[in-house]
Order: C-alpha cells, then structure tokens, then sequence
C-alpha cells in the first residue's frame, strides 16, 4: 500500500462516496489491521470484530480522512484503543469462561518496555505491509500462522524451495526495513 494509493482513495471516498473505493481500502488494510487487533486481544473472532467496527468509524469520518496527516499511524492507534476498549468491556463481564480470555502476559513489562514493544511492532507492520504481495504471504503463513513449507508449497502452487526463497527474502527486507525504520 502506498501513500499515494490510499490518498486516491480517500478522496474517492470522500468526493464520490464511492463504496468501491471504501472497498478497496479495507481489502488493501484488513489484513494489516486486524493483525494490530489480534496483537492486543490474541482472539480471532474479537479481533474481526474490533476491525469490522473501526472500518464502520472510518466510513462516518470519511469526510475528513483526507485531513489525516498519517492515515497508517491513524488506523494503528485507532485499532490499538478500540482492542484496549473491547478488553476492558470484556473484562467487566462476570460469566466471560477463562478460555476465552487472553493468557496472561507471565513477565510486567515497566510502561517504557510496553512502548518500545508497541513502537517495534508498529514497525514491524508497517515493514510487513511493503513486502511483496507472494513474499509478504508466505512470511505469514510460515512465521504466523505455523504453516510447514510444504503446506504452504501445495496451498500456493509453488515448490518447497520458492517457499523457502521466499521467506528468506521477506526476512531480509524486514530486517532492513525496521534497521532503517525509515518505513515511511
């Protein structure tokens, strides 16, 4: 996703109403978002749910996204506050069963800890969302989602080595990208 990409969209968007468009920007940053959801409250299902919401938020504010400076650090904070706010709500209920909660973090991280840990992450999402389209799937898949290679190959229609090249190139840009940090 580049600037200028979503830029044209936004405006779209906002000039046209244009619902295509409003679709083909939560194609181009669903995966990306709902990763940032997942992140926080580690549950699929409420994951989706925070994203589904904050897409319905964007496409009310859809007049003045053109305004946002940084509409990627923008999502970020919005999907970030919108899981802290799901699992504060969730948390209040009483009849919530222990397996549906996040498991505890075992060690406290001080608050500077906690933000540099959000900060890398932040990078982390950005740099993914650069990776090409085949090379940015397969780093998912393998390093994500726990998927052998060979289970990636045959889901893909590519060989073991291509998944392996793959993967290889996606932690070379990523490193690179996050050593920079000049992501954006």
């Amino acid at each position: 996703m580049t600037e200028s990409e979503v830029r044209k969209l936004l405006r779209q968007m906002k000039e046209l109403d244009s619902q295509t468009a409003f679709r083909d920007f939560y194609n181009m940053t669903y995966d990306r978002l709902f990763r940032i959801a997942y992140y926080y409250v580690k549950q699929e299902e409420w994951s989706q749910e925070i994203v589904l919401d904050v897409f319905l938020k964007l496409w009310k504010q859809r007049s003045n996204l053109l305004d946002v400076r940084n509409i990627e650090d923008y999502c970020f904070i919005l999907v970030k506050n919108a899981s802290l706010n799901y699992l504060e709500k969730e948390s209040k209920h009483s009849f919530i069963r222990p397996d549906f909660l996040p498991e505890p973090q075992e060690q406290s991280y001080s608050p500077e800890e906690s933000l540099i840990s959000e900060e890398l992450f932040a990078l982390y999402v950005k740099a993914l969302d650069r990776l090409p389209g085949r090379c940015r799937e397969v780093f998912i898949r393998i390093r994500e989602e726990k998927q052998s290679y060979t289970q990636v190959a045959e889901e893909l229609g590519i060989s073991t080595n291509t998944v392996d090249a793959q993967l290889q190139k996606a932690i070379t840009r990523l490193k690179e990208m996050i050593g920079r940090a000049d992501i954006d």
